[in-house]
């Protein structure tokens, strides 16, 4: 038997800003839709801002271990050192699964389905196949995962990290999972693309979730929402929306995807204006006028 505890991990480096409206639906959306007995938050430096208070009094507050592999490690890519944290986070999730059992689950994601007493009830590890770059090499994502307490599958998986770990952003924990499953028969049930990550990380299907609406497959319980990619204003390569564009304006009136399964989760004493999310709708049109042949590349470079 599944715990019905779900963990999440943050804070893994400072707290500069303020945690976020998105950070904040996706662990209200959790209560509401899941119902479990506890939800625990490990953390390092504890968030802080308007969200975080309105959600902490749900949540178990605990120190989260330090991973001093990941710490001393020399990053290769300077880029993906900018990540280090979230490698940390990789060893985390899985220390507090074994302790304790549950379910992990980043926090960028969306809970829009109770998960089935079936999953509850099965004694092995459980997690979902994601689109994968290269088709001859299945994936298995981390970014959710089920377990019961002491599970075999995730003590191979935490242990053959430790050997794996290289600064690469999947090889440990994408990868070496679908491996470790063709290893130990029995010791993993995998759940189709559609259950946790039925829109994937390909740009168009981002700019499906925040951009467009669109169908939700019928087997879904949550979302996955990719956020490294598309959080900086920066960074355009797979969306031009931003973390400053998610706002409660946004969620309770804008006709996407995400907005529209997320708006249930608003609390009741927040009142968005409309003639608000009019200016930030103008400000955003504004914003790509200014920049008209790079937002024509980048819609180039995207469609090929």
């Amino acid at each position: 038997m599944i715990p019905r505890t779900f963990h999440f991990v943050f804070g893994l480096k400072p707290q500069t800003e303020p945690f976020h409206l998105m950070y904040y639906l996706c662990l209200a959306s959790c209560l509401a839709v899941e119902r479990p007995d506890a939800v625990v938050m490990h953390y390092d430096n504890e968030p802080w801002g308007p969200w975080w208070d309105r959600i902490r009094p749900a949540l178990e507050l605990r120190k989260a271990q330090r991973c001093e592999l990941v710490e001393a490690f020399q990053y290769p890519d300077a880029e993906v050192a900018r990540y280090r944290y979230a490698h940390a986070a990789d060893f985390v999730r899985l220390q507090a699964l074994i302790e304790e059992g549950g379910v992990y689950a980043d926090i960028d994601t969306l809970f829009v389905r109770p998960l089935a007493d079936t999953l509850w009830q099965r004694s092995t590890c459980v997690l979902g196949e994601e689109r994968s770059p290269d088709p001859a090499q299945p994936s298995y994502c981390n970014a959710w995962i089920a377990a019961p307490a002491g599970d075999p599958y995730c003590r191979a998986w935490l242990s053959g990290m430790r050997d794996r770990f290289d600064g690469s952003w999947s090889g440990h924990s994408t990868l070496l999972p679908y491996q470790l499953g063709q290893r130990m028969p029995g010791a993993l049930h995998v759940e189709p693309e559609d259950t946790f990550y039925a829109f994937d990380w390909r740009p168009e299907r981002i700019d499906d979730l925040f951009l467009r609406d669109r169908p939700l497959p019928a087997s879904a319980r949550s979302l996955h929402l990719w956020n490294h990619l598309w959080w900086s204003p920066e960074r355009r390569d797979f969306s031009r929306f931003h973390a400053g564009r998610l706002t409660p304006e946004y969620v309770a009136f804008a006709a996407t995807t995400y907005a529209r399964l997320a708006r249930p989760f608003l609390p009741a004493d927040v009142t968005p204006d409309l003639a608000l999310w009019r200016r930030q709708q103008w400000a955003a049109f504004a914003q790509e006028c200014r920049h008209p042949l790079r937002a024509a590349r980048e819609a180039w470079n995207r469609a090929w």
